[in-house]
């Protein structure tokens, strides 16, 4: 994963009043905390964040901040937006060890679809979540956990085991193997069997009477011999 790196000021001005102002001179502003430190008020330049942001490796991803002459490894934790021009309006970094251990969600991704049988049978994914919440070490954050469908049956349960995990990462529910998602047979493959289930008893009833008819006729053919 190529590196991301953060030019970021430090605001003098905080509250609502100093981050507007950040807005109107090109700048996002945003917050940096944790690390045992104390917050502290920044801003970057809005068109390189949105480069940043743009490449889907800025929010849950390890990021270098550079601030005058020290950088810190931070991870994005939030990213706020105007619900209207969709325009970044605040972003939380939060300061960790790179090679220390930090708690975040990963999304799930689901490869080989179409080499999973279970598909053309009439199966359909059914996924639980989405994302999982792992510990995993800063400098190890994967950027999607893969589970491969290749090979997958009708009525499969796929769980946390399945997954592959960086070494020395594991997800944060420990008590039991947690679903991830099932392959069930689709609402739609059951309504067209049911449909056809419904079609054959049909048939089956209107040739009742017939088959009867049938039976009967040759009955008196026989008495009358």
């Amino acid at each position: 994963m190529a590196e991301i790196i953060l030019n970021v000021d430090v605001r003098k001005d905080v509250g609502t009043g100093g981050a507007r102002a950040a807005r109107r001179e090109g700048f996002v502003p945003g917050v940096l905390y944790g690390g045992g430190e104390k917050p502290v008020a920044i801003s970057v330049n809005e068109k390189d964040f949105r480069k940043s942001l743009y490449t889907g490796k800025l929010l849950g991803h390890l990021v270098t901040l550079k601030y005058g002459k020290e950088t810190q490894p931070v991870i994005a934790k939030d990213i706020q937006f105007d619900p209207v021009s969709d325009r970044p309006m605040h972003f939380d970094l939060m300061r960790v060890d790179a090679k220390g251990d930090v708690k975040i969600s990963i999304p799930v991704h689901f490869k080989n679809q179409d080499e999973c049988a279970a598909f053309r049978q009439g199966g359909s994914l059914e996924i639980v979540r989405h994302e999982v919440e792992i510990v995993v070490r800063a400098d190890r954050i994967p950027e999607e956990l893969v589970v491969d469908l290749a090979g997958r049956e009708l009525g499969d349960a796929i769980r946390m085991s399945d997954i592959t995990l960086p070494e020395g990462a594991h997800a944060t529910i420990t008590d039991r193997d947690f679903m991830i998602a099932s392959i069930k047979v689709s609402s739609a493959a059951q309504s067209e069997a049911a449909d056809e289930a419904a079609d054959a008893a049909a048939e089956e009833e209107a040739a009742a009477p017939e088959a009867e008819a049938e039976a009967e006729a040759e009955t008196e053919e026989k008495s009358e011999d």
